[in-house]
């Protein structure tokens, strides 16, 4: 009677444990499955080690890439213009939709499993308007990316230098025409801001400095700070605080960087968003980074040198947080996925919203500010009717190289909203060579919104 009985026990506990393993296994199976079916040795969805299932469309439903054949679009500038948001078939660009994406192309299903030939999976971008911006670098390396701040849509996302994925290039280590050329510079790139990092003082400066909209400033051309002179290119004369900002004097910068201090000012460069990592469709951006250093130091900080360094898709959603002001949506990638015959698995993805961070009237200030810019420096005709608003910069780094030139902001107009960034490495002049490219994409981009 007692062998029976510890049999009985036994048995029991083997009964429990398999239950145990089966719920464990089925919630891994549902949550996991479908990383698992995307896994390279799935000989259902990989041949030798490449993937043969799915295929990557436009926000159009233009092919852009076709698993099932291994073949691109057949427009050569579309595959240079799209490579970093598509991929190449190794997966050496790893935030690409065919490294970071190959459970949706395999297309899994916990009931189902995985169907013959995968799903379309249709990214948010559009790739006449990559195409436009491609061009519009001209061979220059960089990235541009615009995205709907109300929708979260991220519409063109154009990294350089890139290639032709059909017909790759042998690179060598030293061959400075491909240097990055994997790196998806709008998501993974890391630069100094320049002047487009003054967006961030001037809202803290609006947020602490009682009298700063009503006072005036002096610009001699340069300004001493502890041991560090601050140079401007021009003397700027005496200028209220939004004339300083268009003008996008140094000196009134450095000034107000040293009278905010270095603890507030880190922390409106937290509150921004430029120091942490974002998650677009699941990709994690870069980090961005800053340093307080010495007065004078601080200085250069205030104005996005000395050690300042920031991601551009980082800087896209500053600007589409102070276009919305409290309603921004966070970037996102994947516009829809569906079988083969059009059932749909997933409708538009669903953005978070960037969180609000400073006051609705400094948001407002803001916008307004960054209007005048256009209105007072940069030029309305470049961009047509569009009420851009933005703010240029020529970031300067290491010796003996051209600055970085930078170009970001906004479309203020419900029925176009889009924001925008521009970066284009060791290219100049910030509003002449970055503000090109920006009015260049747009028309059309707004076009599309």
């Amino acid at each position: 009677m007692k062998q029976v009985k510890q049999r009985t026990i036994l048995i029991l506990f083997l009964v429990l444990l398999l239950a145990v393993g089966t719920v464990w296994f089925c919630i891994k199976y549902v949550t996991q499955g479908s990383q698992w079916a995307a896994f390279s040795a799935n000989d259902h969805a990989f041949t030798d080690g490449l993937l043969s299932s799915g295929q990557v469309l436009d926000r159009n439903g233009v092919l852009l890439y076709d698993a099932t054949t291994q073949s691109y679009s057949d427009d050569s500038t579309i595959r240079k213009a799209t490579l970093h948001a598509v991929g190449d078939e190794w997966g050496n660009i790893s935030t690409s939709a065919l490294s970071t994406f190959r459970d949706h192309l395999v297309g899994f299903h916990p009931v189902i499993g995985t169907l013959s030939n995968g799903h379309k999976l249709y990214l948010t971008i559009d790739s006449e308007l990559n195409k436009a911006a491609y061009e519009a670098l001209n061979g220059r390396k960089g990235a541009v990316a615009v995205y709907n701040y109300k929708t979260g849509d991220v519409l063109c996302m154009v990294s350089s230098p890139t290639y032709d994925p059909t017909d790759p290039p042998d690179i060598s280590e030293d061959d400075e025409r491909y240097d990055g050329v994997y790196l998806n510079r709008f998501l993974s790139g890391l630069y100094t801001p320049g002047s487009i990092f003054k967006v961030v003082t001037t809202a803290a400066a609006l947020e602490n400095i009682p009298d700063v909209q009503q006072r005036t400033f002096t610009c001699t051309g340069r300004l001493a700070i502890g041991d560090e002179v601050i140079t401007c290119p021009y003397v700027h004369g005496t200028m209220n605080f939004e004339e300083a900002l268009a003008s996008s004097c140094n000196c009134v910068f450095a000034q107000l960087a040293t009278e905010l201090g270095g603890n507030t000012l880190q922390r409106y460069v937290q509150s921004a968003g430029l120091l942490s990592p974002h998650s677009i469709s699941g990709i994690s951006t870069e980090s961005g980074f800053y340093e307080i250093g010495s007065i004078g130091q601080l200085g250069w900080s205030g104005v996005g040198q000395y050690h300042d360094m920031v991601n551009p898709c980082a800087v896209l959603m500053l600007m589409g947080s102070i276009a919305s002001g409290s309603s921004a949506k966070t970037p996102h990638l994947i516009a829809k996925e569906t079988s083969m015959s059009g059932l749909s698995f997933v409708d538009t993805e669903k953005s978070g919203s960037i969180p609000t961070v400073w006051s609705a009237d400094t948001y407002a200030i803001l916008r307004r500010m960054m209007r005048s810019n256009v209105l007072l420096t940069y030029g309305q005709d470049r961009f047509g009717d569009l009420a851009v608003c933005a703010k240029s910069g020529t970031a300067e780094v290491e010796s003996g190289k051209m600055p970085h030139a930078w170009f970001t902001g906004f479309i203020d107009d419900s029925d176009h909203p889009l924001a925008f960034v521009v970066v284009v490495e060791n290219g100049g002049g910030g509003a002449n060579v970055a503000g090109t490219v920006a009015a260049e994409i747009l028309r059309q981009a707004a076009e599309i919104s």
